[in-house]
């Protein structure tokens, strides 16, 4: 697993670093059919944060200009075709669990058959702290419908299941408040962002870095809609590793 735990101190300066953007009001589009994420999770470290370009670093306008051009497909969707929330190391602990464990800010006890109890995460897309896990849904930063529209329709199923269970990268799979990612369900940044304005070129920094990891496509009215956002994110910047 290479995702990096968020801890309090972590957490404030994250906060800190948002605040800094000025990032534009979310669109009010048609919602596309819903799209919930699943339970548990947790708030991973950014791809994507404001200060200036490190080593490495893209500018979020120049990484928006990496996605490749497509357009959407969602013929042949079906969400059993990522199959999602497996334990890949065999330890007993599926991916929402294995993200609990690493990723809370507070962490929680385990028992038998991977059972957590107690634990504190900070949801991503709200800024609300969350002491029950129950609450908390986690959602593929590319939600698994959008992710077929845009060339998971090719894949074969294990590369679908890698998809599904990304634990390689800090900001694939983010930990939210249940309420808001059935919010979300499976729009893209055109028509669905955070209900925090100071996550905003975070978001978009997160979802860009996804998609080039796994050399998705954007259609031009989502390419507009993370073009629209790095004009008021200059200071944005995004690290991402192409997925194996």
């Amino acid at each position: 697993m290479n995702r990096r735990r968020i801890t309090p101190v972590a957490a404030a300066l994250l906060a800190l670093s948002l605040a800094g953007c000025n990032p534009q009001a979310a669109d009010t589009g048609d919602s596309k059919p819903s799209e919930a994420e699943g339970s548990s999770a947790a708030s991973p470290a950014p791809s994507g944060a404001a200060g200036g370009p490190a080593e490495g670093a893209l500018s979020l306008a120049d990484a928006i200009a990496k996605i490749p051009a497509g357009t959407e497909k969602r013929d042949g969707y079906e969400r059993d075709s990522f199959n999602h929330w497996v334990d890949e190391d065999d330890d007993g602990c599926e991916t929402r669990a294995e993200v609990l464990l690493e990723e809370a800010t507070t962490k929680p006890q385990q028992g038998d058959r991977c059972v957590l109890t107690g634990g504190v995460w900070m949801s991503y897309y709200d800024g609300a702290e969350i002491t029950e896990a129950r609450k908390l849904d986690i959602d593929h930063m590319i939600p698994l419908a959008e992710a077929w529209d845009s060339g998971a329709f090719g894949w074969s199923a294990d590369r679908r299941e890698a998809f599904a269970n990304d634990l390689g990268a800090e900001r694939s799979l983010v930990a939210v408040t249940a309420k808001t990612n059935r919010s979300k369900s499976d729009r893209d940044p055109a028509s669905w962002l955070p209900p925090a304005e100071a996550t905003h070129c975070q978001y978009a920094a997160d979802w860009t870095a996804t998609k080039l990891r796994w050399g998705l496509n954007a259609d031009d009215k989502e390419r507009a809609a993370l073009v629209k956002l790095a004009d008021s994110c200059a200071d944005t910047t995004v690290n991402y590793e192409v997925a194996p």
